[in-house]
């Protein structure tokens, strides 16, 4: 079974960074897209970061351009989000999960361009870590 474990939550002042990390265990990768979401309470989720693992391709919402970076580490299975200049309203819970589509490179590639509208594609969502960035 997929298992997804996400990790390096924290609390932190604003200006301030955290790196996340996402172990996805059990998932056969053949080129897929694996983001990060967050979500605070009453709102929707939102898509954050993605990174197309056939090529390494990243997509970033546009909230978080410029100050998070993803990155991935095929040899351990880990997915990374490096969060830099972070601002109160990045607090949130983060969530990792990778696309479960059975098509093929293509809609997979495209699945990660349009991540952040294409949350109902992702699957093997972990439990998520809380961000916490106060002003």
């Amino acid at each position: 079974a997929v298992q997804t474990v996400e990790s390096g939550g924290g609390s932190v002042q604003a200006g301030g960074s955290l790196r996340l990390s996402c172990v996805i265990s059990g998932y056969t990768d053949n080129g897929n897209c694996m983001a990060w979401f967050r979500q605070t309470p009453g709102k929707q989720r939102e898509g954050v970061a993605a990174i197309f693992t056939g090529g390494g391709s990243t997509y970033y919402g546009d909230s978080v351009k410029g100050r998070f970076t993803i990155s991935r580490d095929s040899a351990k299975n880990t997915v990374y989000l490096e969060m830099n200049s972070l601002k109160a309203e990045d607090t949130a819970m983060y969530y990792c999960a990778a696309d479960r589509s059975s098509g093929g490179r293509y809609t997979r590639l495209e699945i990660c361009k349009r991540f952040g509208d294409k949350e109902f594609d992702f699957g093997y969502w972990g439990q998520g870590t809380q961000v916490t960035v106060s002003s």
